[in-house]
């Protein structure tokens, strides 16, 4: 379980995160959603350890989130950040070497899903394939967490959709818990259990997604332009 309370984070004077409380269970898939420079980002990088927050505490399994808790997180950030020179095997020999808990042949298997060659180079692959490889490295860890920022950011639909489908075939729901940043809500809300939005660096809503359809009779999109009209 990661628990975050009254977590605050500053850059400078502007506040990132403003006294965030979150918990978040194993076994789901929840989509972060918010405008751009609502904290979502920094959001991530705190509950991966990259940053740590100015006030409040954030946990995994009890104990305070450092840099080491990337032992159990797996964390994709939005920008692409390989050796070019790498050929996608090589990246997934690099990743091995890396993480006590990366499943190589699992690694090769989503590549193969998504259709990449092991032998082309990262630096001559389209902006679509490197997100493949991006999603290929990292559920190839057997991690308890992943986190995805903006998986499915600048991609083609048929990208998107092969992405998508490699989160639910390689990730294990009784145990592992995905939470995705994006603004491509209308196309992922098929995939979430639920769904964390973000204005202001502060969480203004957290629903199932079930919830939402049952009670408030909306899809999640419609649902979230009205979160954002009533508090405008």
């Amino acid at each position: 379980m990661i628990e975050l309370k009254n977590i605050t984070k500053k850059y400078g004077r502007r506040k990132a995160l403003e006294d965030l409380t979150l918990s978040l269970p194993q076994g789901k898939i929840i989509g972060l959603v918010g405008e751009n420079g609502s904290g979502k980002t920094t959001l991530l990088k705190l509950i991966s350890g990259l940053v740590t927050p100015d006030s409040g505490r954030a946990t995994f399994s009890g104990s305070r989130i450092t840099r080491k808790v990337a032992s159990n997180i797996a964390y994709m950030p939005d920008a692409d950040l390989f050796y070019p020179y790498f050929t996608v095997g090589q990246l997934i020999e690099f990743y091995e070497s890396q993480f006590v808990d990366f499943n190589t042949a699992k690694a090769k298997e989503i590549a193969q899903f998504l259709n990449l060659s092991l032998d082309s180079k990262i630096k001559n692959l389209s902006k679509g394939n490197r997100g493949r490889v991006k999603i290929a490295v990292t559920l190839g860890r057997e991690a308890d967490y992943y986190l995805l920022d903006e998986p499915f950011s600048g991609l083609d639909p048929m990208v998107r959709d092969d992405i998508a489908k490699g989160l639910i075939r390689f990730t294990d729901p009784e145990r592992q818990t995905v939470l995705l940043s994006t603004h491509e809500l209308k196309e992922v809300e098929p995939l979430l259990d639920e769904i964390v939005v973000l204005r202001g660096g502060r969480i203004i809503a957290h629903e199932a997604v079930d919830v939402i359809r049952d009670t408030y009779g909306k899809d999640a999109t419609s649902w979230m332009v009205s979160l954002f009209r009533e508090g405008s």
